[in-house]
């Protein structure tokens, strides 16, 4: 397989429709369907559904529509990196991670690094943990931001500054919100928005006694803005954590901590042995300093210069 016949391939995925690809990549249509039927004889296998108003991926195809897409990225990824001029440091740094308000220690070294090399851009990229843990070990982001990384066998990391509060997103004439903090025993019975992730690996099951079975789970959510249209609908509380959503003035939504106070902390990870680009580099230097900067503020309880 050679890359034009996986962007081309990705082209009739994405259009549905090998007329319309071929507009598309400004080909012939003839030489677009003759290219791609090479393509299956070269797998062995139909990577197409041809219908008669749109094409649809087999399971082979949606298979190596993920791949031909992870090794594109790859591949654009090293040839910006090469490409790059020896004398000045320019190119790009790829970070994946979740929603945490303790990533603001790395939007503010990201800020400083561009500020002095202006050459320097960021890719930044929102997913659950699995997510960022694939790209990360395919080499497809440069770091990545994981709440309390269990298996840190594969990778070194930096733990960030700071922590983010558990909590519950309610709205304001729900009554949990005459209070200042939730129980486990208070959310008995509620209905619950709760994140995919928070499910399966981090510290809530433990917080609630080590089963969630006996919660009244409504729905899963991923990113944080469905779970607020979902609570503002008056599906029940969603449990994430603190600052994601701004609750403060004429907002018809507020947050409790829950109580006891479960607090999580960021690691940034990268691969253990890993070659970074220059741009990489600089700015997980920054980061390192700016973490140093941190904890010596919070030792002596004066600012860093």
């Amino acid at each position: 397989m050679e890359l034009r016949e996986l962007r081309y391939f990705l082209a009739v995925a994405q259009e549905k429709s090998i007329t319309k690809a071929a507009e598309y990549l400004y080909i012939a249509q003839p030489s677009l369907s003759k290219q791609m039927q090479n393509l299956e004889k070269e797998i062995g296998r139909p990577l197409f559904i041809r219908g008669s108003r749109a094409i649809t991926l087999t399971e082979t195809g949606q298979l190596l529509k993920k791949r031909a897409e992870e090794m594109l990225d790859l591949y654009e990824k090293t040839e910006a990196e090469i490409a790059a001029p020896p004398d000045e440091v320019r190119g790009e740094v790829r970070i994946g991670g979740g929603e945490s308000f303790a990533l603001q220690s790395v939007a503010k070294a990201a800020r400083a690094v561009q500020r002095d090399y202006p050459g320097i851009r960021f890719n930044f990229f929102s997913g659950d943990a699995e997510d960022v843990i694939e790209k990360l070990d395919k080499g497809l982001i440069d770091f990545g931001i994981l709440i309390d990384l269990a298996d840190l066998s594969r990778y070194n990391t930096l733990r960030l500054p700071a922590c983010d509060v558990w909590g519950v997103l309610l709205r304001k004439d729900d009554a949990l919100a005459q209070k200042e903090s939730v129980t486990a025993e208070d959310l008995r019975g509620v209905p619950l928005i709760c994140s995919r992730q928070s499910m399966r690996k981090m510290s809530l099951p433990a917080w609630f006694g080590g089963d969630m079975g006996h919660l009244h789970i409504r729905a899963v959510y991923n990113l944080i803005y469905n779970a607020t249209l979902l609570v503002r609908a008056g599906m029940g509380c969603a449990i994430t954590i603190d600052k994601l959503i701004n609750t403060s003035g004429d907002s018809d939504l507020c947050f409790r901590p829950l109580s006891p106070t479960l607090e999580t902390h960021l690691d940034m990870a990268w691969k253990k042995h890993a070659v970074f680009s220059r741009p990489a580099q600089i700015f997980l230097e920054y980061l390192q300093e700016d973490a140093k900067n941190e904890n010596r503020t919070e030792k002596t309880g004066t600012q860093a210069p």
